[in-house]
């Protein structure tokens, strides 16, 4: 059961996927897909925000059909579509890999009197640790599910929940326990 005054963080799914290595991520992400779908449902139904963080893409704003339209791709569409952010939810855009860094996300999260946060996407190893970092810094309780975090190896994410978890003192579990 996830505790009142809980966000779900959903980081840097709209992704083009167009880079080196871009087809492996992409591949360990469509793994993702429905748990992370399981958490939106969950979070809608018991109405805990939910709140997409992304890069820009040199787009510069914060609109998340702007920054579809220029990640979806015939790669990307398995991921993208089933995750699109709905008009309920809040969408930020990141100019690097923390979600906290040059964002608004402290201070939504402060309004929205948010303590825990469960931090979902990719890549877990990068932006999902980093933004981990920087919340357990703000002295937020995480959660992270191990199903819903993907990195281009599996080495590489499996080292990212071991740092959140030992480390930043993060619950690591599946989400079908976290719900």
């Amino acid at each position: 059961m996830i505790p009142n005054e809980t966000a779900l963080l959903i980081i840097d799914i709209m992704n083009p996927f167009d880079f080196e290595h871009g087809n492996v991520l992409a591949r360990h992400t469509r793994k993702i897909v429905e748990p992370i779908n399981t958490l939106r449902h969950y979070c809608t139904k018991h109405q805990h925000p939910i709140i997409y963080i992304n890069d820009h893409y040199e787009l510069w704003k914060a609109d998340y059909k702007e920054i579809y339209q220029k990640c979806h791709n015939d790669v990307s569409d398995s991921i993208m579509t089933p995750l699109q952010p709905t008009d309920k939810d809040f969408f930020l855009i990141k100019p690097k890999h923390s979600a906290f860094y040059g964002t608004a996300l402290n201070t939504l999260l402060h309004h929205l009197s948010v303590k825990n946060l469960i931090i979902t996407g990719i890549a877990g190893n990068i932006c999902v640790l980093f933004t981990a970092n920087d919340a357990y810094m703000r002295e937020f309780n995480l959660i992270v599910p191990k199903n819903a975090i993907a990195s281009v190896s599996d080495e590489d994410n499996h080292y990212a929940l071991t740092m959140m978890k030992n480390v930043l003192k993060a619950k690591i579990d599946s989400t079908d326990r976290i719900v």
